[in-house]
């Protein structure tokens, strides 16, 4: 339940509603005098787990923005509800095959910055990608995008947008390329993401943030057996998204060009390689 003192409502048939919740006006009668209410609501085609992780995320949310107005909050709250609507939209068909290396990706990258040394919370709190942040992770004063292959030659990365290797807003920006290569003998998707979960298993509240982030990306246990593919990965390259890395933003597109997608090679690219240490120095996070 949440209650607006002044905000006015809009009507019901223009409220939240479907896979397995809804939002519905409510009336509290003399016990919620002076408020106009909202209840979530689940229905009984839904998960009551999910719907409690649901529950605890929207709290958490707006818990942050207390101080905010009535109407910043009420906007943050159908925000939050209808970013789950689309995961549990998409958490009912799966992750496509795309999706599937795209997440092992930056689980790799996740995991070799725990294996680094990182606080294991830092982590998972800068881990940004499921989320929708501009940036996979946010790490320090600047950021790490992460571009997954399974090419055996070359290494296309495609950006899919002018901002996503735009460095105006965080500083420095990196570029992380994982290639995974199918091997019988590497791990699933579902078993990498044990191997990770028994990692943080020392820190509950990272583990928790896990997942929230596998949740938001559309991952459930339920849908282990569609990911049968073994992975191994053979390369991680990584470079730093400066002046002379080749990139379009919206500082350097002709006036009118409002966005754009686009695909760079990251073999052909003549900037330093760099490591992950050398990296996070830059970062500052050590």
């Amino acid at each position: 339940m949440i209650g607006f003192a002044a905000l006015k409502l809009p009507a019901q048939n223009l409220l939240p509603q479907g896979y397995g919740f809804r939002v519905e006006r409510a009336d509290l009668g003399e016990a919620g005098a002076g408020y106009r209410w909202l209840a979530l609501v689940r229905q009984p085609s839904g998960s009551l787990e999910l719907f409690s992780k649901m529950v605890a995320d929207i709290i958490s949310t707006l818990q942050v923005s207390m101080r905010s107005k009535e109407d910043v909050l009420f906007q943050k709250y159908l925000g939050r509800i209808r970013a789950w609507q689309n995961f549990m939209r998409r958490g009912a068909e799966g992750l496509s095959p795309e999706e599937e290396i795209g997440l092992r990706g930056e689980l790799e990258l996740l995991t070799a910055l725990i294996v680094q040394g990182l606080p294991i919370f830092t982590v998972l709190d800068s881990w940004k990608g499921p989320m929708d942040g501009l940036h996979d992770f946010e790490l320090g004063s600047g950021s790490v995008e992460v571009k997954t292959t399974l090419a055996g030659e070359g290494f296309p990365a495609r950006i899919d947008s002018l901002e996503q290797l735009d460095d105006s807003q965080r500083y420095p920006l990196f570029l992380a390329g994982v290639r995974l290569q199918l091997d019988q003998t590497g791990t699933s998707l579902p078993q990498h993401i044990k191997v990770v979960r028994d990692r943080l298993t020392a820190d509950p509240e990272a583990l928790r943030c896990l997942e929230l982030c596998l949740l938001h990306v559309g991952y459930l246990d339920a849908h282990d057996s569609l990911y049968t593919r073994g992975f191994s990965c053979s390369e991680l390259i990584i470079y730093r998204v400066d002046d002379g890395f080749p990139r379009l933003t919206p500082f350097s597109v002709p006036l009118g060009v409002l966005g754009a997608k686009y695909e760079i090679d990251l073999v052909l690219i003549e900037s330093e390689k760099l490591t992950l240490d050398s990296m996070l120095n830059e970062l500052g996070v050590f």
